[in-house]
């Protein structure tokens, strides 16, 4: 049996999501935990006006969640940490006659930090899978989905700085790596990204998610995130990862098509610099659910992002509570893809 990772534009049943439950993400104050859960619903019911929802919810905060979901949004429960469902959750795959699988890596904090906790995060793969009918494909790989992009033709997108972190895999290789991209995903091309983010690279953050600098909106094209206010320290980065691309080619053999998608104009939050992306989206059947950031290049994003994926919907939703807990609209969403099995 032979496995693939479909491409994200590919027809997709349904998206899994995860209820904000405790934590950095949910915050201290009431404010803060009103915020995440308001904004992890708005993002919800864009989501399901492509295609169903369904939110893993702790047994804890049913009758919350309750209070923020629509009655489009189906809630299963489960024990959660956290609620990054792209990083907790199985990455879903088919074989050659369509069948569907879900790969269960390993989670561990993204890298076992310090701040993070995840004796229940690390079971969610496998209940999801579950839950989805799909038989688990187990992995020994610590991973997340957002540390990989794919286009469903055998071309993976990954950052050494993840899947080579000691944090995650000591000592592994890039071709030990790929052996298992290979078995699980269906790789036949790893194109390693040097870096991601600075800010995503800090206390909070992923080590380098590629989620959030690079995705392929379509075979031979890519659009990576560009920083273009010298004073950003990702200004470089954000160069050093389109550099990477000139001249390379796909699982095809085709040379990357390079498209930059602007940063947005904000530099800065209470935080420091901050590394708000709108790379970070969600494709999902005829629509794209986007990150807005009340900024002046809004606008000018997804207008890039409308041309990117023509005759698809594009839907703006605010994301700077998100991205001050360390991710975006990608990240707290997992797309199940539609099988084509008879």
């Amino acid at each position: 049996m032979s496995w693939s990772m479909p491409a994200e534009t590919s027809a997709q049943k349904r998206v899994w999501m995860a209820f904000p439950h405790e934590g950095y993400t949910l915050g201290v104050t009431g404010a803060e935990a009103h915020a995440a859960r308001s904004t992890w619903a708005n993002v919800a019911h864009a989501v399901a006006g492509f295609a169903p929802v369904v939110m893993v919810v702790d047994p804890a905060d049913v009758e919350i969640a309750a209070r923020y979901l629509d009655e489009r949004i189906e809630v299963r429960t489960a024990e959660l940490n956290d609620a990054w469902m792209r990083d907790i959750g199985p990455t879903f795959v088919t074989d050659e006659h369509g069948g569907l699988a879900a790969v269960d890596w390993v989670f561990n904090g993204w890298g076992a930090q310090d701040w993070a906790a995840w004796d229940k995060d690390e079971k969610i793969g496998a209940i999801v899978a579950e839950w989805a009918g799909a038989p688990r494909i187990a992995s020994t790989l610590v991973n997340e989905g957002g540390g990989i992009h794919v286009d469903g033709q055998g071309t993976v997108l990954a950052t050494e700085t993840v899947q080579l972190d000691p944090g995650r895999n000591p000592g592994i290789t890039k071709a030990e790596v790929e052996e298992e991209f290979a078995r699980t995903l269906g790789a036949t091309k790893v194109h390693w990204l040097p870096r991601g983010l600075t800010r995503d690279s800090e206390e909070f953050g992923t080590r380098g998610h590629v989620d959030i600098v690079a995705t392929i909106p379509s075979p031979g094209t890519v659009l990576v995130h560009m920083q273009e206010d010298p004073e950003h320290p990702d200004y470089a980065a954000s160069r050093e990862i389109a550099a990477s691309f000139r001249g390379a080619t796909d699982a095809r053999g085709r040379e990357f098509t390079v498209i930059e998608v602007p940063a947005p104009a904000t530099l800065r939050d209470t935080e420091g610099f901050v590394d708000y992306s709108y790379i970070n989206h969600l494709v999902v059947n005829d629509g794209v659910v986007a990150c807005t950031f009340n900024d002046p290049n809004d606008e000018k994003a997804l207008a890039v992002l409308s041309d990117a994926y023509p005759g698809r919907k594009v839907v703006g939703v605010d994301a700077r509570e998100l991205f001050a807990r360390g991710g975006g609209i990608h990240c707290i969403t997992q797309q199940e893809p539609m099988p084509t099995a008879k």
